[in-house]
């Protein structure tokens, strides 16, 4: 469950039914890196393994698990989205997706090395439902990899329409040692300086509304020395541990293992 894409479409874009939904071939790199550094990040615990990447849109980032994993299974319960990962991505004989509700797949217990699922939790209205999903499918010294927007402040009315609960670093790590013994919390960030970081909230203006024109973010980026979101490439993101405050995303690996990549 990704940010909408960007500009128009191409002609073998699906038809899908979730508005935040990334589609490579329609949105700026740099977006498609954002997203990305978090495939990168989980191929450190995955390297051999099964894995289900869980509500995986148009499969990019399952294409990117694949070249290092085993076996990647990409659900989603959008089948036109399933539909054309299988015509973008199906090539590689360790990638399968298949179509699925996050809260009841009706995949076997017990199946995946780990799980991976980036920007789907505040998506669903009971989180408990899809961690105990998540729990069933994994073996028992499974990891689940994942991922949120980082809150200040955790809430269940916010603003964005399309989340039904936004956490702080705290809260998500509280609500995952629900499930899991073992958690640990990372922030994802861009590399910045002083002066640019006013302009996210200039870039979340022009990437999620539209209204503040494309050459502006770029010229004011280049002015404070760093890229435009859009120009982004993966070497100005980074993923770590640490003082979490201006993290743009949360993100957690968790277990009932002492789990080290």
């Amino acid at each position: 469950m990704e940010y909408a894409g960007w500009g128009a479409s191409s002609p073998t874009r699906p038809r899908t039914n979730q508005p935040e939904r990334i589609i490579p071939a329609d949105t700026p790199p740099g977006i498609v890196a954002l997203h990305l550094k978090r495939y990168e990040f989980a191929r450190e615990y995955t390297v051999g393994k099964r894995v289900l990447d869980m509500a995986c849109g148009v499969g990019y980032g399952s294409f990117h698990l694949a070249k290092v994993c085993r076996h990647v299974v990409g659900a989603d319960i959008d089948w036109a989205a399933v539909d054309y990962a299988r015509r973008q991505y199906g090539g590689r004989e360790n990638l399968s997706f298949v179509q699925a509700n996050a809260m009841r797949t009706g995949l076997a217990e017990s199946q995946f090395d780990a799980v991976c699922s980036f920007e789907t939790i505040e998506h669903v209205r009971d989180a408990g439902m899809f961690l105990s999903e998540i729990k069933r499918v994994l073996k028992p010294d499974g990891v689940f990899i994942v991922s949120t927007p980082r809150v200040a402040r955790s809430d269940s009315r916010p603003a964005n329409p399309f989340h039904y609960h936004e956490w702080s670093p705290v809260d998500f790590k509280r609500l995952l040692r629900g499930s899991f013994r073992n958690v640990e919390i990372f922030g994802q960030f861009r590399r910045e300086t002083g002066a640019a970081r006013w302009l996210k909230r200039l870039d979340v203006l022009r990437l999620r509304t539209w209204l503040v024109p494309l050459w502006l973010t770029r010229q004011a980026a280049q002015a404070a020395g760093v890229r435009a979101m859009a120009d982004l490439h993966m070497e100005d993101i980074f993923i770590r541990r640490g003082d979490l405050r201006r993290a743009s995303e949360i993100v957690a690996v968790a277990s009932d293992e002492n789990y080290r990549a």
